[in-house]
């Protein structure tokens, strides 16, 4: 595999497909970095990052923008664990690593202790992503996603879900499904849908779902689940520090 200036995105295999929304894998170009930054958004998903020169750190839940800014020629390689799987993977809850990046090592459990010792910053870029994913494959096999979390963020991605609904449907208290899920998705349920809401707003900016003139917000309001335009310009500042129409301007292909 040639690494180039880049972002790219890959299926798991099929036997992490339980716990892992996808691989991936980024080169920083030269000038990206003092140029155009898109930040990275709350997606509800928590990441396993190898970055060269460091060494492997973990991406936690984020609630609002984080900064991509990187030196030119850094590498990343990355496995991105779905809703319910951060936690049971990492070994502790996952709501303690909100809007966080921490090394490893840091961690304090036998599995960070582990993927800093194998996964060292002088490995290539394709050696880091073959060993991460080996070793992810390894823990989530023997601490695979909380069901019934990942069942509730399923059931929560859907337009206009309800907690309580939701709750009951998986036979549980409200009580119950908010300490399941802040321990394997970072997020209470609310948390949860509110970000799974506005990935789908993001979605359907990405796929280029624009009208001449701009996206027609007032659209994708009601499409991707929000109450009005007004409700999808307070969560998208909320959680992209800009208000939609910015935001779709930033994620626009450069020409």
């Amino acid at each position: 595999m040639e690494w180039r200036p880049g972002y790219w995105e890959w299926a798991p295999p099929p036997e992490l497909g339980g716990s892992v929304a996808c691989l991936w894998a980024r080169v920083v170009a030269s000038g990206e970095a003092g140029g155009r930054d898109t930040p990275v958004l709350p997606d509800a998903c928590c990441d396993l990052i190898w970055q060269s020169g460091l060494g492997v750190f973990v991406a936690g839940p984020d609630t609002g923008p984080w900064s991509s800014a990187l030196p030119a020629g850094t590498a990343l390689a990355g496995v991105r664990l779905s809703p319910g799987a951060g936690g049971p993977a990492l070994g502790l809850p996952l709501s303690e690593l909100l809007d966080r990046r921490v090394g490893v090592s840091d961690l304090g459990t036998g599995f960070g202790a582990r993927l800093a010792r194998r996964l060292v910053p002088a490995l290539t870029p394709p050696q880091a992503l073959r060993m991460l994913v080996s070793e992810v494959g390894e823990q989530v096999s023997e601490s695979p996603a909380d069901p019934l979390v990942a069942e509730a963020a399923r059931l929560l991605g859907r337009p206009r879900a309800d907690v309580g609904e939701v709750a009951a449907r998986l036979g549980v208290g409200e009580r119950q499904l908010l300490r399941r899920c802040r321990a394997a998705a970072g997020y209470g349920p609310a948390a949860l849908r509110r970000v799974l809401r506005f990935r789908r707003f993001v979605s359907h900016v990405d796929m280029g779902e624009d009208a001449p003139g701009g996206p027609d917000l007032a659209r994708l309001a009601a499409d991707t689940g929000y109450a009005d335009q007004a409700h999808l310009t307070h969560e998208c500042v909320r959680l992209a520090g800009l208000p939609p129409a910015a935001l779709a301007a930033q994620r626009r292909p450069a020409a």
